[in-house]
């Protein structure tokens, strides 16, 4: 079997799944062909059910390890001596696991007070492989002379801080209050404490020696402990009062309300669960309320069995048409606070946007330059989705630019400006009121950070009326129509990126597509090399991530058109970089089809290899053997593309967008874009629906467009 890194932990409580998850995550970025196992089961839930484990790998990174031996079996066969039959299925469920991959992380027990023989069955994993070891600590309620000997006595099982088979200890939870590991339900009101500034732990007694390093520090942050509104519904067994709630909501504070109401007014935050009596009417009305007034509250719990008169309800009916879950217990204040403080902390199985956070937050805090030294596996020069985004963020960074959002007040476009701002991705200008934004970020309680710059349209906008009527002579606009047209912050930003104050704009989570497109090619027009403006889309396919073209402007272009298409999305591949294999798209595959539109495709293609030598164009392609070997050795065996294409341009916007939709939602697959190709400046639509993940990334998007422009 191929190189294998074993995980275990040193104690209960030490986030051993979303370590290994964040490891998996981590070595992926790198380019690594990494599995992951975790031979033998062991959750919280029925016995049947599926390890939380291996449904998060496969929804997270794309990979089916086999299932795993169940816990109660292991125990069986270790209790009847069976060891090394055990020990046997071990490996063949790792090996299977590792099929096909450079590295295999494998997940092992949880040791638990009444589960005596966990450490064993760990070990004899860890020898029975010949992996390496990694452990998993967190300090949690110990001090740190405790936590240097946990970690200290728990490498002595698989042979001690000097051995060359143990390499070291990641540290999670880093810098988490002492004794309140459910800090986020710790009942305060919606005021969590601030966290103390976080001691370096890499210090510590134990790392010193040189072959024991500490391989990461992953800091607590609260927030990736937020339950989802639904899980607060689970737990307590309550009833939703209004059915369309949005039960997805986070939960990021609770605030108990059992006194004045003057007194609790400071806890209506974004993403407050709101605990009362039933029969306190004006604190439902003052929640109700600042709903209204933009709050995104996770929702109202009413307690004691209270039901509020129907006319109450029927007045409040405003707030909750915003989707804030009223829900209804019969449990007492008191007892409902106690059972919100038992909530477990654990990422419930289907909560993948949660997990999705906390993988990316251990992979960022994991010395990945020393296991790309350690591991020296082979690189496959696949680009896996995490991979991509991964290297968005860091081109982005690599030469900071800055971008206009023309939809400034839109409250995802803020949250969006300030994560960009956090991880240095761009430097965002928000377009619009200054306390209209201040007011919305108050109510997401986010902090606007000084490099998210704000700009007030009407301070700006008469330097720009005459740039415009000059730019728009032909059309013999006046200096009213030209202010009119500025009034439109969107043409406000494009005449800004036409004027060189700004890098690049995004738009589209308020504005049509059509909205955000036609001031662009009206202002900033087609680069010189083009001749029209297309799209793509980046998918992220577990496997890889694959470029689709043009899936959102062109109707029905012309052969000439296509191949400018097909010229642009293999440029825009390599700029990002994916090694560019362009297949063009049809319902017949080489010669084989007859008819205007495989004609057009087949020409398009002679066209594109003519204008574009040094690039891989081969058509007309199905998509099937565009993108399936064993198909493409049967139908179009000397391709140098077919089997292996990760550039697919399609003949018209209809077979596009209606296949790109397919994708996405069918196999649940991510996709990033559209990116606008061939303006002379970058602007980037967005959809309507975007998630605040979906501008960040298109903000990344158009900061290393620009860096190539």
């Amino acid at each position: 079997m191929n190189h294998s890194l074993f995980l275990t932990p040193t104690g209960y409580g030490a986030g051993l799944t979303s370590v290994c998850l964040g490891l998996v995550r981590s070595l992926d970025q790198l380019g690594v062909r990494v599995a992951f196992c975790k031979p033998i089961a062991q959750h919280g839930g029925l016995a049947q059910q599926i390890d939380p484990s291996l449904l998060f790998v496969n929804a997270m990174q794309g990979l089916t390890p086999p299932d795993p031996i169940p816990l109660e079996k292991a125990q069986r066969m270790l209790a009847n001596g069976d060891i090394e039959q055990l020990m046997e299925e071990v490996v063949t469920i790792c090996e299977e696991s590792a099929k096909d991959a450079d590295l295999l992380i494998i997940e092992g027990l949880v040791p638990q007070k009444n589960l005596p023989f966990i450490v064993r069955i760990n070990t004899q994993i860890a020898n029975t492989l010949d992996s390496d070891v990694i452990l998993v600590a967190a300090k949690n309620e110990l001090s740190e002379l405790e936590l240097n000997q946990q970690i200290s006595l728990s490498s002595n099982f698989y042979g001690g801080t000097r051995s060359k088979k143990v390499l070291g200890c990641i540290l999670n939870k880093v810098g988490a209050p002492a004794g309140r590991i459910q800090a986020l339900m710790a009942l305060d009101d919606g005021e969590v404490s601030p966290i103390e500034p976080v001691k370096d732990l890499s210090q510590l007694a134990v790392f010193k020696p040189k072959e024991f390093r500490c391989l990461g520090q992953v800091r607590y942050n609260p927030q990736l402990l937020a339950p989802r509104t639904i899980d607060i519904h689970q737990h307590l067994d309550c009833q939703i009062l209004n059915p369309n709630a949005d039960l997805n909501r986070r939960v990021l504070g609770v605030s108990i309300c059992a006194r004045k109401l003057t007194n609790m007014l400071h806890t209506l935050k974004a993403g407050t669960l709101v605990v009362t009596p039933g029969d306190r009417d004006d604190i439902l009305l003052t929640a109700c309320m600042a709903v209204l007034n933009g709050v995104p509250l996770a929702g109202i719990l009413l307690t004691g069995g209270y039901m509020p008169d129907k006319a109450l309800m029927n007045l409040c009916q405003a707030a909750f048409d915003t989707g804030v879950a009223i829900m209804l217990v019969n449990s007492n204040t008191y007892r409902t606070a106690q059972y919100l403080d038992e909530l477990n902390s654990d990422v419930p199985a289907d909560d993948n946007i949660r997990m999705e956070q906390v993988m990316n937050a251990v992979a960022e805090s994991l010395d990945v330059n020393w296991f790309a030294e350690h591991i020296k596996v082979k690189r496959t020069p696949r680009l896996s989705p995490a991979a991509f985004r991964h290297h968005l963020v860091q081109s982005a960074r690599s030469q900071p630019k800055t971008i206009v959002l023309p939809e400034g007040e839109e409250p995802r476009t803020i949250h969006a400006a300030v994560i960009c701002a956090q991880k240095q991705i761009a430097n965002c200008i928000l377009l619009g009121d200054p306390e209209v934004i201040k007011r919305s970020a108050e109510s997401l309680s986010i902090e606007l950070p000084d490099r998210v710059k704000i700009v007030s349209p009407q301070s700006i906008l008469n330097d720009y009326v005459e740039p415009i009527m000059e730019m728009r002579k032909h059309k013999g606009i006046t200096e009213d129509t030209a202010r009119e047209l500025l009034e439109d912050t969107v043409v406000l930003g494009t005449m800004m990126l036409a004027l060189n104050k700004v890098d690049g704009l995004v738009s589209g989570a308020v504005n049509t597509t059509a909205n955000t497109i036609r001031p662009a090619l009206q202002l900033i027009k087609t680069a010189p090399e083009s001749k029209l403006v297309s799209s793509v889309f980046f998918m992220c396919l577990p496997e890889q991530v694959l470029v689709y073209g043009d899936c959102a402007v062109n109707p029905d272009p012309s052969a000439e058109a296509l191949a400018d298409i097909a010229i642009q999305s293999g440029d825009s591949a390599k700029a990002f970089g994916i090694t560019p294999k362009i297949a063009m798209i049809s319902y017949s595959t080489g010669e084989s089809g007859i008819g205007s539109d495989v004609d057009k495709v087949r020409e398009a293609t002679k066209i594109a290899q003519q204008k574009r030598p040094d690039l891989l164009i081969d058509g007309p392609l199905q998509y099937d053997a565009a993108s399936v070997a064993s198909v493409a050795a049967k139908k179009a065996p000397d391709s140098p593309v077919a089997g292996q294409a990760t550039v697919f341009v399609f003949p018209d916007l209809n077979t596009g967008n209606t296949t790109y939709k397919a994708v996405q939602r069918s196999a649940n697959v991510v996709s990033i874009g559209p990116m606008l190709q061939g303006l002379r400046k970058p602007v980037n639509d967005l959809s309507r629906g975007a998630l605040v993940e979906d501008i960040v990334y298109t903000i990344a998007l158009t900061a290393i467009q620009a860096q190539n422009s």
